[in-house]
């Protein structure tokens, strides 16, 4: 079997617009109010993402941080809904870590609490960054957790940001 190229299909495409409006990239998290979920099971592993998240925050410039805790990932999206639908946060994030058992358990906290924040998301139009760790073991996690809760911070600004460009 051999292959002939279609002579029409030889556009070439270089990925840009001919004329359009960018909105660039803004990490700048001065005024912003970001509100934090953050799961208490495996608390070691929470830590060590809310540390790295508050000081990128504070890096960034985010001045007004609240954070509440509850007892597992099961239990963020509820606290983010709260969040969100009291229009006191431009972002919230989501902290926290799963990791793999013997059981089904470890799928069905992982997905659920995923969707749940996604749901949340789309749902009330604030972003959340998902910062819960799904990982095999506590290795994975502690390798992990202050680049995962620094980069959470970074989404968190960054779509605050966007979101407000774009309206």
């Amino acid at each position: 079997m051999s292959f002939t190229p279609n002579p029409a299909s030889s556009v070439v495409h270089t990925g840009h617009c001919v004329e359009h409006r960018e909105i660039e990239t803004n990490l700048a998290g001065a005024g912003l109010r970001v509100g934090i979920v953050m799961a208490r099971f495996n608390k070691e592993i929470g830590e060590g993402l809310l540390s790295g998240c508050c000081h990128e925050l504070q890096r960034l410039g985010v001045t007004e941080v609240t954070l509440a805790t509850v007892p597992g990932a099961l239990e963020i999206p509820l606290t983010l809904q709260t969040m969100a639908q009291s229009g006191r946060y431009d972002a919230l994030v989501a902290l926290g870590c799963v990791i793999r058992g013997e059981t089904y358990h470890f799928e069905v906290v992982s997905n659920e609490s995923s969707r749940g924040v996604t749901d949340v998301q789309l749902n009330t139009g604030i972003p959340i960054a998902n910062a819960v760790l799904t990982v095999e073991n506590d290795a994975q996690a502690e390798v992990r957790m202050i680049q995962k809760g620094t980069e959470a911070a970074q989404c968190a600004v960054e779509m605050a940001n966007l979101l407000k460009a774009v309206k």
